[in-house]
């Protein structure tokens, strides 16, 4: 007898098998369920998904917006040009990496072969311009100024040529109507980079791979507003990557359009009158380094004193911002960049810093009324100031004897400045200071908005510094090592100095207060930071953020967005206070240091009240900077000049002709309103059509000479050219048009 039941199969082979048919059904019953999912449930989503696949998207660039000055003329524009360009990821498909396809292109452009070989190569720490710092997988632009002769050539023999376009594209350009250059101002474009595209990816303004990018002035704090939105056209291509239909597509949306408070003709007189004091500047002799001065940069801010906005704002050394439209090259590259070029791509109206000499006095005048200093008090004007041994010299060692805070303004005694800031120095504790020091002359600066940005519309800015008791500790924990190294007691100057700071740099001496009261030591302002001041005392005492910007208004004109001005504080001056600095400051251009560039040569005092200081500064192991700072009702004009020599000296002549040709005084003293470019500030917007064309006046060929000319008497020229015309920027090479009947006057004037 046996167990095994007639099928041969156990029990237990039974239930295994049982269990096997159960686990077989449920997995086609959960394949089943899945497939059911996907084709039925969520067959749609996929089925549009899958055809996403098989979409190919086309960019077509949206036209960027235009910069205008206040009366509409384009600092900024566009215009078509023929562009070659050239695919990394057609040229990396052959067998060089496109080297030959990309030496014929040369030939064809009239280019050498290195350079555009350097063209397309990727940007890295390592690699120098030219070099391209986009998308890899962006076409790279070759030039913009193919022929259509050379362009033909490429398109008909597109065999040759695989992976090159040449097609007519909407380029930047920079026209500098009547040679108003504004380089610094406007900034330029660059290609975005991957980096950029995936950082703004989420925001409300991402970049296409096709995008430009500002990368300097106006183009980068207006990018936004400025670039538009492209269009993009969505294709569906088959498996072969031929086009079977249209999916969608988005029309581009062009930029809207930047007014600035910029006039393009004020902008030309300011950039020509400091270039050509800077060369003025150059042929006089300098007794303290017995030689020429050098006037190796400047820059010059011409604000509107009632609301901040900049009217001209000029730097020097420039540039051509066209140089950087299509790609720059390497030879303009190294000019714009290396150690001899000084820098021209710093716009030193805003970050430029030096020392701001006897301008600063303003500063220390409203800290010592702070302090309980009579305004009009007598105060001793000696030649010199001894502290310890050391002697703090008056200018030219000059005695005015005792003398008010006002006087002390108008013929720049320092003795006055010296004596107020070493008693307050003795007042809060000398070098062991107290706890409660009240140092008036250091909180004053920043109240004065000095040591920090002044919040202007462009990009970086830089702050200046206040040397008070806190940055001198912070300065000296970064360098007492490298001083303790490098200090000798008994070595040359720059080592005692070293080894003094060694062992005390972190405490406020006496010497330290006295220079910084005139403006001299370790502190340091930049022009706009100056010009504000002085448009805040014109005003009333609200410093102002400056703004370039005065308007944002849509491609068809139908959206206006005034950029309202904004305020970061008021002067910490009583309005008594504010008037008698008013009164002084007048008194240094009818009889003080800036008199000999003013009231003795016809300056219509009556009509048009002028206000100015003086400054000089001394900088070790540099020629002296000259300051210029100025004000009327309506303008605050502020001219330095790096190593220029004397304020009033060096740039008092060009900020004189500034005025001139703002409110049209002929070098006589009339004055004649048809020839003033801006006798008050511009108001009213330009208008922008609905077609996208914009409402502007004809430009003069070169207001600033042709200003020179009138003011002498000369009748102008008729060279009128339409706005936007392209001109190339340049400068006047000679002195031929400056005024002639100014007299020199007394070398006490220069300060």
């Amino acid at each position: 007898m046996t167990n095994i039941p007639e099928t041969g199969r156990t029990p237990r082979v039974q239930i295994r098998l049982v269990v096997i048919q159960i686990l077989v059904l449920s997995l086609l019953g959960t394949l089943g369920g899945r497939l059911w999912y996907l084709q039925i449930r969520e067959g749609a989503e996929y089925a549009k998904e899958a055809s996403g696949n098989h979409v190919q998207q086309v960019v077509e660039p949206a036209v960027r917006g235009s910069i205008l000055d206040a009366r509409g003329i384009p600092l900024a524009d566009n215009e078509t040009r023929l562009v070659v360009s050239a695919s990394r990821t057609d040229l990396l498909k052959q067998k060089d990496d496109g080297k030959a396809v990309l030496t014929k292109l040369a030939g064809v452009l009239g280019m050498d072969p290195q350079e555009v070989l350097q063209k397309v190569r990727l940007c890295d720490a390592e690699t120098p311009q030219p070099c391209w710092n986009g998308s890899p997988y962006q076409p790279i632009p070759i030039t913009d100024e193919a022929t259509a002769k050379q362009a033909l050539q490429i398109r008909e023999r597109a065999e040759d040529f695989p992976g090159i376009t040449a097609e007519p594209e909407a380029v930047r350009r920079y026209p500098a109507p009547g040679k108003s250059n504004t380089a610094q101002v406007l900034g330029y474009l660059s290609p975005v980079t991957d980096q950029e595209i995936t950082k703004a990816q989420d925001t409300d303004s991402p970049y296409l791979r096709s995008d430009q990018v500002g990368r300097s002035g106006l183009e980068r704090q207006y990018d936004k507003e400025l670039r538009g939105k492209a269009g993009v056209t969505r294709y569906e291509v088959d498996n072969l990557g031929r086009v079977i239909g249209q999916a969608e597509a988005d029309a581009a949306q062009p930029g809207s359009n930047l007014v600035t408070s910029i006039d393009s003709r004020v902008q030309r007189v300011a950039e020509y009158e400091l270039n050509e004091a800077m060369k003025e500047a150059r042929k006089q002799w300098d007794r303290n380094t017995q030689e020429k001065y050098k006037a190796d940069s400047g820059a010059v801010v011409v604000m509107e004193a009632k609301t901040g906005r900049i009217v001209a704002m000029a730097s020097n050394p420039s540039y051509d911002p066209n140089a950087w439209v299509g790609g720059i090259s390497a030879k303009d590259y190294k000019k714009l960049t290396g150690k001899s070029s000084n820098y021209p791509l710093l716009n030193r109206a805003i970050q430029g810093q030096s020392a701001p000499g006897s301008t600063f006095k303003v500063i220390s005048t409203a800290a010592a009324v702070e302090a309980g200093y009579e305004f009009n008090g007598r105060y001793p004007c000696t030649s010199s100031y001894s502290v310890g041994g050391q002697v703090f010299k008056n200018f030219e060692s000059e005695n005015f004897g005792p003398i008010s805070l006002g006087r002390a303004l108008e013929v720049s005694c320092d003795t006055v400045f010296y004596g107020l800031a070493h008693r307050e120095w003795q007042k809060d504790g000398g070098i062991k200071p107290k706890k409660s020091a009240n140092d008036y002359f250091f909180k004053a600066a920043h109240q004065f908005g000095l040591g920090k940005e002044t919040g202007i519309d462009l990009p970086n800015e830089v702050t200046g510094r206040v040397p008070d008791r806190a940055w001198k500790q912070a300065y000296w924990e970064a360098n007492k090592d490298a001083w303790c190294k490098s200090g000798k007691k008994d070595g040359s100057y720059v080592e005692v100095i070293a080894y003094e700071n060694c062992l005390e740099g972190n405490q406020m001496r006496a010497g330290d207060e006295i220079n910084y009261s005139i403006g001299q030591g370790d502190t340091l302002v930049t022009p706009i930071q100056m010009a504000t001041i002085y448009a805040a005392i014109s005003n009333g005492g609200t410093l102002y953020d400056p703004t370039v910007g005065k308007a944002v208004i849509s491609a068809d004109g139908k959206k206006v967005t005034e950029i309202e001005p904004t305020s970061h504080g008021k002067l910490p001056i009583s309005r008594t206070t504010l008037r008698q600095m008013d009164e002084a400051l007048a008194g240094v251009a009818t009889r003080g240091t800036a008199a000999w560039r003013f009231a003795q040569v016809g300056w219509p005092q009556d009509k048009i009240p002028m206000h100015a200081k003086t400054g000089t500064a001394e900088v070790y192991g540099k020629q002296t900077t000259s300051w210029f700072t100025t004000y009327t009702e309506d303008y605050a004009v502020v001219m330095t000049i790096s190593q220029g020599g004397t304020g009033s000296g060096a740039s008092g002549p060009a900020v004189r002709n500034i005025y001139d040709a703002l409110y049209g005084v002929a070098d006589d003293g009339t004055i004649d309103k048809s020839k003033a470019l801006l006798p008050t500030p511009q108001k009213s917007l330009p208008t922008v059509r609905t077609d996208g064309t914009i409402k502007s006046p004809k430009v003069a060929k070169d207001p600033a000479k042709e200003q020179r000319l009138s003011q002498q008497g000369v009748p102008e020229p008729d060279e009128s050219q339409p706005a936007g015309t392209v001109q190339q920027t340049g400068t006047g090479t000679n002195r031929d048009t400056r005024r002639r009947r100014r007299k020199r006057g007394s070398r006490r004037m220069c300060t």
